[in-house]
């Protein structure tokens, strides 16, 4: 497949008012007050679990579908209970790790291949995402799923000048093979927005603009109920 070139990130993204995002939090609040509060263990190695575990993270869905709309309307609500604490890939060094040893309380996981166009057509605005509102509250989780050596996804981030995005690599691809047993994968690029306790809020199969105004929208809604 014939590799296409990244697309340029628009201009600087339009922020939204404080008076916008707490409306939302207090949507949120109340629907996680309704869910309760559970206690979830992480897992060893990859793999994912479901129950109701994740009842806050489908509440929270349910709060957050109205801004799940424009440059991001694919993204879907979850009805299903998924944690992914035990979910395994590499860091930068190559150390084994799950995503429960990230350490942002809310986070945007993304699957990626160098042979993958879309993907690569998205990793400018995910990398912008992260400039933007990367911290301790949120980290853009770019995991690429290129089989083998971390070779070609290390050049193809300098090749396209990527500053802000750490290093991710599963040379299984089992990343990719457990989403799609839980039925939140089907092909590349996939995006799901996860809680603070690795439980998946939203996903998304295919590309979306996420450096546009309604990914920082709903983003910054995703960040403002902690």
């Amino acid at each position: 497949m014939k590799e296409q070139t990244p697309e340029k990130t628009h201009g600087q993204p339009r922020r939204f008012s404080a008076g916008a995002i707490a409306a939302v939090a207090i949507g949120l609040v109340a629907a996680l007050g309704a869910a309760g509060i559970y206690v979830t263990g992480a897992l060893s190695g990859n793999g994912t679990t479901s129950g109701s575990a994740c009842a806050a993270a489908i509440a929270e869905g349910k709060a957050l579908k109205p801004l799940m709309a424009g440059d991001v309307a694919a993204m879907a609500k979850r009805s299903q209970a998924n944690d992914l604490s035990g979910l395994g890939f590499n860091d930068g060094s190559g150390t084994a790790m799950t995503l429960a040893d990230t350490g942002a309380t809310t986070r945007l996981v993304n699957l990626w291949a160098t042979w993958c166009a879309p993907c690569r057509e998205e990793m400018p605005a995910l990398d912008r995402l992260q400039a933007e509102m990367g911290g301790e509250e949120f980290e853009v989780v770019a995991i690429s799923v290129d089989g083998g050596s971390d070779a070609k996804p290390r050049k193809f981030f300098e090749e396209i000048g990527i500053e802000h995005l750490a290093f991710y690599h599963d040379p299984t691809i089992g990343v990719f093979n457990e989403l799609k047993k839980e039925s939140l994968a089907f092909g590349l690029p996939v995006t799901l927005l996860v809680d603070e306790s690795n439980c998946v809020i939203a996903n998304m199969n295919g590309p979306a603009d996420w450096a546009s105004p309604d990914a920082f929208r709903l983003i910054e809604a995703a960040i403002a109920k902690n």
